[in-house]
C-alpha cells in the first residue's frame, strides 16, 4: 500500500473532471490543517471552498491559449491531518514524496502555510523556492512555537537548504526578519517597489536572480493580494498586489521547470466565496502556464 492510500481520502473533484492517477500529469492533493493559525483560522476548509469555485470557472486561458479542460488532472483527495504539527507535516512529506516519485507535478491546497515544509522536505534541495507572500515568515519562534506559519521559512532555510530562495510581494516583516534574510542570502522583493518598477522591470529582476537555478517550487499565499482582493485571508495586511500583476510574475517563474506549486491561506468562512474563486483561478493559471511551457 502506497503512502497516498494510507494517508489520503477522496473529496469533491478539483475542476469536476478526473483523470485515473496513472495517466495524469498534475495531482491535487488538499491539506486541511490550520492548528497554528493566528488572527482569523479557518484556512483548514479551503480546500473544500476552493474546489467548490473550481466547479464554476470557465477552462479557457487567455493567457496561455490553453484550457484547463484539456490538462490530465487526478484530484487525490484530502490528507489525513492530525492536531500535531511534526505529525501531519511528516505525512505530508510521505504522500508528496509518493508523487514525485510517480514523476507527477503535485499541486497542494493549503491550509495554513507551515504545510510547505512538509512538501519540501520531499523536494530536491537543488531547487529554487519563490513564495509568493505579504511576509516572509522567518521569524525563529512566534507566539513560543518554533514550527507555525510565522517560522515555516526559516525551518525551510535552516533544515531544508534549498538552493535558493526568492520572497515575492513582501509588506509585513519585523527587523529580526530582515536581518535574517540578510544575513542568509534570502532575496526579496517588496510590494512597493514591484509597484514603483512595474511588471517588465519588476520580471528582469525576478529572471536575474533565478538565472542559474533549473528547477523550481512556487507557493502562493493568498495574502500577498491586497485584502480589497482576497478579503477572506487569515492574516491580511494592506498594500499588496493586484491578481493581474501575481499572474504576470507567475508566468515568468512558471517558465521554468517547476517541479511542483501550493495555494495556501485562505479562510472562506471571512467572505462569500470571492477569495475562494481567485484562488481557484489562479491554479488554473498556474496549470495552464506549467503546461505551455513544458510543450514550448
Amino acid at each position: 500500500m502506497s503512502y497516498r492510500e494510507l494517508f489520503v481520502s477522496p473529496s469533491p473533484v478539483f475542476t469536476g473532471s478526473q483523470q485515473n492517477f496513472e495517466a495524469a500529469k498534475y495531482v491535487v492533493l488538499g491539506v486541511p490543517f490550520d492548528i497554528t493559525s493566528t488572527y482569523r483560522s479557518g484556512a483548514k476548509f479551503a480546500p473544500l471552498a476552493i474546489r467548490d469555485a473550481s466547479l464554476n470557472l470557465e477552462c479557457y486561458s487567455f493567457r496561455t491559449g490553453i484550457s484547463i479542460a484539456d490538462l490530465k488532472i487526478h484530484d487525490l483527495g484530502d490528507l489525513h491531518v492530525a492536531g500535531d504539527v511534526e505529525l501531519t507535516l511528516g505525512r505530508l512529506a510521505l504522500v508528496a514524496q509518493d508523487l514525485f516519485d510517480a514523476e507527477k507535478v503535485p499541486v497542494f491546497i493549503g491550509g495554513e502555510h507551515t504545510i510547505t515544509l512538509g512538501v519540501m522536505r520531499s523536494v530536491d534541495k537543488n531547487v529554487a523556492v519563490v513564495s509568493f507572500d505579504a511576509h516572509l515568515d522567518l521569524r525563529d519562534d512566534y507566539l513560543g512555537l518554533s514550527m507555525s506559519h510565522a517560522t515555516f521559512m526559516r525551518r525551510i532555510n535552516e533544515d531544508v537548504k534549498p538552493s535558493k530562495i526568492l520572497e515575492i510581494g513582501t509588506r509585513a516583516v519585523c527587523r529580526e526578519e530582515l536581518d535574517y534574510a540578510k544575513e542568509s542570502g534570502i532575496d526579496f522583493l517588496t510590494a512597493h517597489q514591484i509597484r514603483k518598477d512595474g511588471v517588465k522591470k519588476t520580471v528582469e529582476t525576478i529572471e536575474g536572480i533565478l538565472d542559474g537555478y533549473k528547477k523550481v517550487y512556487i507557493t502562493i499565499d493568498m495574502d500577498v493580494l491586497d485584502p480589497a482582493f482576497v478579503p477572506a485571508v487569515p492574516n491580511p495586511e494592506p498594500e499588496g498586489l493586484d491578481t493581474s500583476t501575481l499572474l504576470d510574475l507567475l508566468e515568468v517563474v512558471c517558465d521554468r521547470q517547476v517541479v511542483g506549486f501550493d495555494l495556501v491561506e485562505v479562510a472562506p468562512h471571512y467572505d462569500r466565496g470571492v477569495t475562494a474563486i481567485q484562488a481557484a483561478k489562479i491554479i488554473f493559471e498556474v496549470l495552464c502556464c506549467l503546461e505551455r511551457a513544458q510543450k514550448s
